[in-house]
C-alpha cells in the first residue's frame, strides 16, 4: 500500500485518481511515499526518509526546495498547462478592466447621491473621464509563449487585435499551437516599444527578476497597459508607480498586491485570482495525481522540473528503478549487479537531467533483495525501486 500525504485542500475529483485499494490518502500520515500539495511552504520542513516523490498541484515550485529534493533523489512534478485556460480569461478580463476604465467608473458610481434625475445628470457629466479605448485594432505584446501565454495570444488574435510574441526558448509544442498570425519580436525592448497592452508569462528566476524596470519602462510606448499574471518580482513596482505618475505607463494589471500597489488610482491588483477556478485546481489536480502514481508504479516521469522526462513501456513484469547521481559507470554497475544474480534483462533506459539520472530496468523475475541491496550500495545511488 502506498501512501500519499497531502498538505492542502486537494480537489476530490483529482485524490479520486489514486486507487484506494493500492493507496492510502490522507491529510495526517506517517511515512509516507509521495506529498500532494499547493501552496504549502517545503522550505525547512521535515523530509520523510520514505519520501520518493512530490506533487505540485499548480505550476509554481517557489514553495519547495526543488535543489534539496534533487540532491535527495526526489522528482517534483507540477501541472503545466493545466490553469492556463483559468489565466489567460482573466488576463483579458484585466485588459478590458483596463482599456474601458471600469473600476475607475464603478467608483464613481457608487459615489453618486440623490434621486434617479440627479445621478442621470451626474452620470452624463460625469462618463466623459472615464472614456476608455477598444481592443480591436490595438497591438498586444506577449513575453514568455507557454501553455499560457499561447492561449492569450490565441485569444488576444479572435478579438481583432494584432499580437507580438517574444520568447527565445519556445517549444516544438507550443509553436505549433500558435496561431500563425502572431508576429516574432526580437526582444523584450521590441515589445514594450510596439504594444498597447504588454502581458508576462515568465517564470520567476535570476534572468527574469525586475525584468520590466525603469530603464525599460523609459522606453515603453506612451499609455501602454503592463499586465503581470505570472509572478511577482518579474516586474520592479517602484518603478511601474514612478512610470505611471510620469505618465508613461497607462496603467498596472497584477495579481500580486502590496502596499504600494493596491491604493494606487492607476493599478488594477487582485488577490493572486489567476488559477482560482474550481475548473482550474481540478485540472491542476488531476494532471499532478496521474504524474505521482506514473512514477511510483512505473518510474515514468512526465512534467517534472527536476527529473528528466521518462517513458519505457513494460518488457515484463518485474521493473527496478534507479536515482542516482549523473556520474560515470552508473549504468555498468547497475547491469553487474543484475547480471552478477543471473537475470536477463528484457529492456533498459537511462535518462539524465543536469546532476541525477535515472535508470528503468525490465528483468525476467523479481528483483531479488541481494540485487537491490546490491545496487543500493553502488557509490552515488539516491534510491532504489522494485515497482
Amino acid at each position: 500500500m502506498l501512501k500519499i500525504l497531502t498538505l492542502n485542500n486537494i480537489p476530490v475529483a483529482g485524490l479520486e485518481r489514486f486507487p484506494r485499494d493500492r493507496y492510502e490518502v490522507a491529510s495526517e500520515i506517517q511515512r509516507p511515499d509521495g506529498v500532494v500539495l499547493r501552496s504549502y511552504n517545503l522550505h525547512g520542513w521535515d523530509v520523510p526518509n520514505t519520501l520518493r516523490a512530490v506533487g505540485r498541484a499548480g505550476v509554481g515550485t517557489d514553495n519547495i526546495p526543488v535543489a534539496d529534493y534533487t540532491r535527495r533523489g526526489i522528482p517534483v512534478f507540477n501541472a503545466p498547462g493545466a490553469n492556463a485556460n483559468a489565466v489567460k480569461e482573466l488576463v483579458l478580463t484585466g485588459m478590458l478592466l483596463a482599456a474601458r476604465n471600469v473600476f475607475p467608473a464603478w467608483s464613481f458610481v457608487r459615489g453618486l447621491s440623490g434621486s434617479d434625475a440627479d445621478i442621470a445628470r451626474e452620470v452624463e457629466t460625469g462618463k466623459k473621464q472615464f472614456r476608455g479605448r477598444e481592443l480591436e485594432g490595438r497591438t498586444l505584446g506577449v513575453v514568455g509563449l507557454g501553455a499560457i501565454g499561447v492561449k492569450v495570444a490565441n485569444a488576444a488574435f479572435g478579438l481583432g487585435m494584432r499580437v507580438i510574441g517574444y520568447d527565445p526558448s519556445i517549444t516544438v509544442t507550443n509553436a505549433w499551437q500558435l496561431s500563425a498570425h502572431t508576429e516574432q519580436a526580437q526582444g523584450v525592448d521590441q515589445v514594450l516599444r510596439e504594444a498597447d497592452f504588454v502581458t508576462l508569462h515568465v517564470p520567476l528566476i535570476e534572468a527574469t527578476r525586475n525584468l520590466v524596470n525603469a530603464d525599460r519602462l523609459g522606453r515603453i510606448k506612451p499609455g501602454c497597459v503592463l499586465l503581470n499574471f505570472a509572478r511577482h518580482g518579474i516586474v520592479d513596482d517602484q518603478a511601474v508607480c514612478e512610470a505611471i505618475q510620469q505618465g508613461r505607463l497607462g496603467a498596472y494589471v497584477c495579481d500580486f498586491p502590496n502596499v504600494l500597489l493596491k491604493d494606487h488610482e492607476r493599478v488594477i491588483a487582485l488577490p493572486h485570482l489567476g488559477a482560482s477556478t474550481r475548473e482550474s485546481e481540478e485540472n491542476c489536480a488531476a494532471m499532478v495525481v496521474d504524474e505521482v502514481r506514473a512514477y511510483l508504479e512505473h518510474g515514468q516521469i512526465r512534467n517534472s522540473v527536476n527529473f528528466p522526462e521518462m517513458t519505457m513501456h513494460r518488457n515484463g513484469g518485474h521493473r527496478i528503478l534507479v536515482v542516482n547521481a549523473n556520474v560515470p559507470h552508473m549504468i555498468e554497475g547497475i547491469t553487474s549487479a543484475i547480471a552478477a544474480a543471473d537475470i536477463n534483462i528484457c529492456d533498459l533506459l537511462n535518462k539524465s537531467r543536469g546532476e541525477v539520472a535515472c535508470t528503468l530496468v525490465d528483468i525476467e523475475c523479481p528483483p531479488p533483495d541481494a540485487v537491490m541491496e546490491r545496487v543500493r550500495g553502488i557509490a552515488g545511488v539516491l534510491g532504489v525501486y522494485a515497482l
